[in-house]
């Protein structure tokens, strides 16, 4: 029975890698996002049945209104629209606080002289103890405290998401995604959350910071993930064992 625990456990240690051992790791699969449902139903409806709006307009005016003239407003506004959000992110902050505190105190009472009686109890007293003083005190305490934090983060990507949703109220909810694969490692990109449709500028873009609930993943997988991360078994024994 311990034999088979312990046999377990080393496999439980030794195990980190989830995916085929020696292969690059796989794309998802555009067709099972969010992303790809809005635009195969946009406005609600089939895209077969949409494609029209993107087509030119008749005659080719350089003065209609509509999006696929010139001058339209091809900014995103419906179901299945793309634009592009840029994240550029340079946060610093730097906190740093210290406190100090001292005491310090004596006290002390002499009898040297009192009708005698220090001197002819001092002969009665043990060898070393005697009433002059009678009584010393003293005490000192001392505190002190220093504590800081940093903070730097700096991430400059730009990533196409899509109208997956827009609400009632008209306000868009979007969703991007973008993989990108280098040898054996993997590195992934999301972006969720809602914007206004008067935020997004002339060019059909939009920065992270007029995103409400943002939700920013920039992480990966493959080889080099793998190496980072303590193993299953090291998990186990850091959330199990008390010291």
């Amino acid at each position: 029975m311990r034999l088979g625990v312990l046999v377990l456990l080393l496999a439980l240690t030794a195990c980190g890698r989830t995916g085929p051992i020696g292969q690059v790791p796989d794309f998802t699969a555009p067709q099972a996002s969010a992303e790809h449902a809005a635009i195969m139903m946009a406005d609600g409806m089939p895209v077969s049945a949409t494609q029209a709006r993107f087509a030119p307009a008749p005659g080719a005016s350089l003065w209609a209104g509509d999006r696929g003239s010139l001058l339209g407003d091809r900014r995103a506004s419906l179901q299945g629209d793309i634009l592009t959000v840029v994240i550029e992110i340079d946060d610093r902050a730097e906190i740093s606080n210290s406190s100090s505190r001292s005491r310090s105190g004596s006290e002390q009472m002499a009898v040297p002289s009192l009708f005698g009686l220090p001197q002819r109890l001092n002969e009665r007293l043990p060898e070393g103890a005697t009433l002059d003083p009678a009584v010393q005190l003293s005490g000192s305490s001392s505190s002190e405290g220093d504590g800081s934090v940093r903070r730097n983060e700096k991430l400059t990507l730009r990533v196409a998401a899509t109208v997956v949703q827009v609400l009632p109220n008209g306000v868009l909810s979007i969703a991007g995604s973008q993989e990108v694969r280098v040898n054996f490692e993997l590195r992934e990109l999301l972006v969720t959350g809602f914007v206004r449709p008067e935020d997004i500028s002339r060019q059909n873009e939009i920065t992270y910071d007029k995103i409400a609930s943002a939700r920013i993943s920039y992480g990966g997988r493959g080889q080099i993930t793998d190496m980072q991360q303590p193993r299953y078994g090291q998990q186990i024994a850091d959330a199990v064992l008390p010291f």
